[in-house]
């Protein structure tokens, strides 16, 4: 196996570089599937916590790529993993103190930065769970207006005549999608966090 170095990993994850990915999980994996399970997770969470680290990663470079100068993408990937499973045992009340600490990281990338950004993350895949769920004309009406897409044109792809039908449509499919959000138990623990 070819192994990349920490600036040809950054540029394959933004560039979503299968091939990067797969070296990514085969190098790291591994040990944030030891230090998850020894810490009261199960499979399922560290698949979450993986997961959830990359995105935060390509997040954080589109935002800045300059951050990683200087720092190892090992520990960073680890310091963010080790971020988001304290987060999640924070929101299942699992004493931190009991930790046995197996990955190295640094705290100094607990900022309030990447705070907020897996916070968003954590809203959006929130989000992305409930859009997937709604009608395929409700996504298209609702994409198609994010996309800021004039009514007349929304009207004209998906073969509806009147305007004022698609504002109504739009307005509903919004209010079940909001609807849906906020009877998920995992939208009262992201809002309760912020309390």
């Amino acid at each position: 196996m070819k192994n990349y170095s920490d600036e040809q990993i950054l540029r394959g994850i933004l560039r979503h570089d299968t091939l990067v990915l797969s070296y990514i999980y085969k190098q790291y994996y591994y040990k944030v599937n030891a230090y998850v399970k020894k810490n009261s997770g199960s499979g399922e969470d560290v698949d979450d916590v993986f997961q959830e680290a990359i995105i935060v990663i390509y997040r954080k470079l589109k935002e800045d790529d300059l951050l990683f100068q200087n720092r190892s993408f090992e520990i960073y990937l680890f310091s963010v993993c080790r971020f988001l499973w304290l987060k999640s045992l924070n929101r299942r009340k699992i004493e931190r103190e009991k930790l046995l600490e197996s990955l190295p990281f640094s705290e100094d990338i607990y900022d309030d930065d990447l705070s907020k950004l897996v916070e968003k993350n954590e809203r959006y895949l929130l989000y992305q769970k409930h859009f997937r769920n709604i009608s395929t004309d409700c996504q298209k009406i609702l994409q198609l207006f994010f996309d800021k897409v004039p009514i007349r044109q929304i009207a004209q792809v998906m073969g509806i005549k009147s305007e004022k039908y698609v504002k109504t449509r739009k307005f509903k499919c919004k209010e079940l999608l909001i609807e849906r959000i906020k009877q998920d138990p995992e939208y009262k623990k992201l809002f309760e966090d912020d309390t």
